[in-house]
């Protein structure tokens, strides 16, 4: 494989067969796609700039205010338009590739400094039949190629046409980006391993006394530390009942003994993340109580995963796993069954209110239909998918054990579809366990 592609982990040659792929889709059709604008953190600071997804996944580029336009019929296929090179601004925010390094490092027949994008779109995109662009994301990229077409709608006696509709790129692009490629497979498991074993560094540092946020810092320094910016999202450090709040953030509260804590973060990698969520007690050991719990979502993650192969559908795996938590929550009496009644009244809500899988890409929660034509789809090899079943008995619910109430457990890994059946992209890196679990929480604190 070819060195890495500036600004992601894939090589030259993956951006070059995907543009050629989206040219050969489009026919007669044009796409623009942007890279983003740089975001305000807090009066003149900025937040570290991602390019947008869709952008990023055609072109590797990482820099903010640039545009793409695809147009097979154009003298130049693939136009960028980007910042120029200014030495001066450069001093401040970073050397820029500008047109000529757009060309020669980023692989696209033409590149022109973003400014001149007035004066060059109408040209790139007369003729074209349809527009893939997605409005309202931009107000004034939105604005120049509405100025694009009334150039082109103007000048219709002279020869000039409008593309006749505008259609979301998604459309194509979702669906290329849904199934990885053996280069977009060797990033994403460089992702789930970082991912891994950072969640297995957050178990060995895990002990009373620590705050979450403490936590935290042990997995996004591991993060770091192997070659990953940043996380693909913001990392959820849930201690004792805060466990039952889903996407708790706040990471500020103590950790303590006999209690446990749900840590769910994911690195991002040459552009694609891993998605790992790991529920261990504070202290290194499982009361009985967290165990019984434990162990259903356990046998339900398990089921999941077994169930990942071609033609098996995420709804398919949903319901497998949600049998087995009822069937758990019918078993410790906090839901009445029988568990077929259980399910079809749905009285398992209280205690598992999400889904089971997402998929997994550049996106943490990617891009790509779930269904079609009313129905699930069927899974195929190249898909990624997160297995992630939990329970969460609210501190509040006086119908529970005293000594499950305020007890949240998810547990998560990434799983890949194959030929014959599945790949766990994060289980070699990360027990789950329960013994290899007490074994590992806690060790730093006890050398």
């Amino acid at each position: 494989m070819a060195a890495p592609f500036p600004g992601t982990g894939v090589p030259l040659e993956e951006h070059l067969a995907r543009r050629r792929r989206v040219l050969d889709a489009l026919g007669d059709d044009a796409m623009i796609l942007a890279s983003g604008r740089p975001r305000i953190y807090s009066r003149d600071t900025e937040y570290r700039f991602r390019p947008a997804s869709d952008f990023f996944y055609l072109t590797g580029f990482p820099e903010p205010e640039a545009v793409l336009v695809l147009r097979p019929a154009a003298a130049a296929p693939v136009t960028l338009f980007v910042r120029p090179r200014d030495p001066k601004a450069e001093v401040w925010t970073g050397r820029r590739a500008g047109p000529e390094g757009a060309v020669a490092d980023y692989g696209v027949d033409a590149a022109f400094p973003v400014a001149e994008l007035d004066e060059r779109l109408a040209d790139l995109i007369d003729g074209a039949r349809r527009l893939h662009y997605e409005p309202w994301l931009d107000a004034e990229l939105d604005a120049r190629v509405r100025a694009a077409l009334g150039q082109l709608r103007g000048k219709e006696r002279f020869g000039r046409v409008a593309p006749e509709a505008l259609v979301d790129p998604g459309a194509l692009l979702h669906e290329m980006r849904l199934v990885k490629s053996e280069a977009e497979l060797a990033v994403l498991r460089r992702a789930c391993e970082i991912t891994g074993t950072g969640h297995a560094a957050a178990m060995r540092a895990c002990r009373p006394g620590l705050h979450e946020y403490q936590l935290q810092n042990v997995l996004e320094s591991h993060f770091l530390d192997h070659g990953a910016p940043a996380p693909g999202f913001a990392t959820i450090v849930g201690g004792g009942d805060n466990a039952c709040i889903l996407h708790y953030v706040e990471n500020t509260d103590e950790l303590r003994a006999g209690e446990m804590v749900l840590v769910d973060g994911g690195a991002e990698y040459g552009g694609y993340n891993g998605d790992v969520t790991r529920t261990y007690p504070v202290d290194g050991r499982f009361t009985p109580a967290q165990r019984s719990l434990y162990d259903i979502v356990l046998a339900a993650l398990e089921t999941g995963i077994e169930a990942t192969r071609p033609g098996a559908t995420i709804d398919g795996i949903h319901e497998r796993t949600l049998r087995v938590l009822t069937e758990g929550l019918v078993d410790l009496g906090l839901v009445e069954g029988p568990v077929d009644e259980a399910l079809s009244d749905r009285r398992f809500e209280r205690y598992f209110m999400h889904r089971t899988s997402h998929w997994l890409g550049m996106d943490v929660h990617d891009v790509g239909r779930y269904r079609r034509d009313g129905a699930s789809r069927p899974l195929v090899p190249g898909m990624v998918i997160t297995v992630e079943p939990g329970l969460y008995i609210p501190a509040d619910d006086e119908s529970a054990p005293s000594d499950l109430r305020g007890t949240g457990v998810r547990l998560e890994d990434d799983v890949l579809v194959t030929a014959d059946g599945h790949e766990n992209l994060t289980r070699a890196h990360v027990p789950v366990a329960p013994q290899e679990v007490e074994g590992l929480v806690g060790r730093d604190a006890r050398r």
